[in-house]
C-alpha cells in the first residue's frame, strides 16, 4: 500500500460510521451488521480514500473503500473473501484492514491514516505495545532540520504513531520550523 496517492476529498456529504467493536456500519441512517468487531473506526479513512465508497474500482491499481494493492489484499484478506477488495464486504475489507495495521502499521495509508478512528483505543496505549511512549501531554516544538521521524525515534516510537496523534498534521513530510508535536 505504499505507493498510495492523494486524493481530494469529496463534497458529496454521506454519513458512514462504523461502531467499533459493535460490527455495525451505517450508512445514510440504515444500520447493518457487518459481523466484525474492530478496535477502530475505519470510516474516515474510507473517505479519504475512496469517497467512501467501498466498492470502488477506477482501474488505478487500488481497489475497494480503504484503496488495497493487489498484493496486501492477497496477504491480509480473510479466508474465503473474494479476490479483490473492490468485490469484499466492507466487514471482510476491515477485517483486512486491522490485519494490515498489526503488520504494516498505520503508514500503510500514508496520507489517509490520519484519520482512523481508534474505537475504545487510543493512539498512544496502541503505540506502548510496540515501543515506549513519553509522559501524557508531551511535546515538541519542530525546529530547523527536524523530521517527524527523527522527532519519533528520539522519543522511541514511530513516526506514524506521531503523525496518528497530531491529526492536524496533514503531510508527515511538510512539518514546519515552530509546530508543536505532541507525543
Amino acid at each position: 500500500m505504499g505507493n498510495h496517492r492523494k486524493n481530494k476529498r469529496s463534497h458529496t456529504k454521506r454519513f458512514v460510521t462504523i461502531a467499533a467493536g459493535a460490527g455495525v456500519l451505517t450508512i445514510g441512517g440504515a444500520i447493518v451488521n457487518t459481523g466484525v468487531a474492530s478496535a477502530h473506526d475505519w470510516s474516515q479513512v474510507a473517505m479519504c480514500e475512496s469517497s467512501g465508497d467501498w466498492n470502488i474500482n477506477t482501474g488505478n491499481g487500488f481497489y475497494g473503500g480503504l484503496q488495497f494493492t493487489q498484493s496486501t489484499w492477497d496477504a491480509y484478506k480473510p479466508a474465503g473473501a473474494p479476490t479483490r477488495a473492490d468485490l469484499a464486504s466492507t466487514a471482510d475489507q476491515v477485517a483486512a484492514a486491522e490485519a494490515t495495521l498489526s503488520a504494516q502499521g498505520i503508514g500503510a495509508w500514508p496520507v489517509c491514516g490520519a484519520y482512523l478512528g481508534w474505537g475504545g483505543t487510543t493512539p498512544d496505549s496502541t503505540t506502548s505495545a510496540r515501543s515506549s511512549v513519553g509522559s501524557a501531554g508531551d511535546t515538541v516544538t519542530v525546529s530547523e532540520g527536524d523530521t517527524l521521524f527523527n522527532l519519533a525515534a528520539a522519543k522511541g516510537i514511530l513516526w506514524q504513531d506521531v503523525w496518528v496523534m497530531n491529526t492536524w498534521i496533514a503531510d508527515p513530510d511538510q512539518i514546519r520550523v515552530g509546530d508543536v508535536i505532541r507525543f
